[in-house]
């Protein structure tokens, strides 16, 4: 057997290793590719504070680094913000996130990167990652061409790296949640997790915010063990609540975690 023969038998019992022990293996199941019931990524809701059921599920989009929730044992929250562009809502949500030592992670678009690199510097500094929402926040799920995928997503890291100096977090948010297996297939090629939610209320509509009382019931009552949820820094009512809301879910027994402690897992 050559050289190359012998590294290739190495790596392929070392990934047959890694599947015995993590109960999963390199490459999805052969004819079984991942179902969507939707591109746009979905949420159905049973029992309050039970896991929701998603438009695809944990189990298989784990073939593809992909995650919309985690450990149904485990009370722990993922929390996450997507960030289209700076309002004066981001500063008041870092500081609550200071003040409950509490990570979190934030998408970025590239108009945010641009506008706002303060905002950026500021999350790094703090030790939140920061992750990929793509440059122009486009239809990913109508993107085929890998090139197109690819500019969009290094062009964030590169603005990101100008930014602040460090590393773009790989985790990938596509934006309105539109997806397709191809685009998590590309994704994972590039290096990136998928990071859905399965928590997330209508919060983006800055001409109609929700009240204090309907936010607080909403994400208290839906929240669940292995929350990933989503939240947007344009909100003014998170930027308000937000102090009060971990509040209420630590007082609930939940403990706030980085995606880390669950992609790598």
């Amino acid at each position: 057997m050559d050289t190359i023969g012998i590294v290739r038998k190495g790596l392929l019992a070392a990934a047959a290793a890694l599947a015995l022990m993590t109960g999963r293996s390199p490459e999805p199941p052969e004819g079984r590719p991942l179902a969507f019931t939707s591109e746009d990524w979905g949420l159905s809701f049973g029992e309050p504070g039970t896991q929701p059921v998603g438009n695809a599920s944990a189990a298989a989009l784990r073939w593809y680094d992909a995650y919309y929730v985690g450990d149904a044992d485990r009370k722990v929250i993922y929390l996450t913000f997507d960030c289209g562009y700076e309002n004066g809502n981001t500063g008041p949500i870092l500081d609550a996130l200071q003040k409950h030592d509490a990570k979190a992670t934030f998408f970025v678009v590239g108009h945010f990167l641009e506008t706002a690199p303060d905002m950026a510097r500021r999350m790094a500094a703090e030790g939140h990652a920061v992750g990929n929402h793509t440059y122009h926040h486009l239809d990913m799920a109508a993107i085929s061409d890998e090139e197109t995928f690819r500019e969009e997503m290094q062009d964030v890291e590169e603005l990101f790296r100008e930014v602040t100096g460090t590393e773009l977090a790989m985790y990938y948010r596509p934006p309105q949640g539109k997806c397709s297996e191809q685009n998590l297939r590309t994704a994972q090629k590039l290096g990136y997790s998928t990071i859905f939610w399965s928590l997330a209320y209508v919060d983006w509509d800055q001409d109609d915010q929700p009240s204090r009382e309907e936010a607080l019931d909403k994400l208290t009552t839906r929240i669940h063990p292995g929350a990933i949820v989503l939240l947007h820094n344009t909100s003014q009512t998170n930027g308000e609540i937000l102090d009060e809301l971990l509040t209420k879910w630590e007082e609930m027994g939940y403990t706030f975690r980085p995606l880390s402690d669950l992609t790598e897992s």
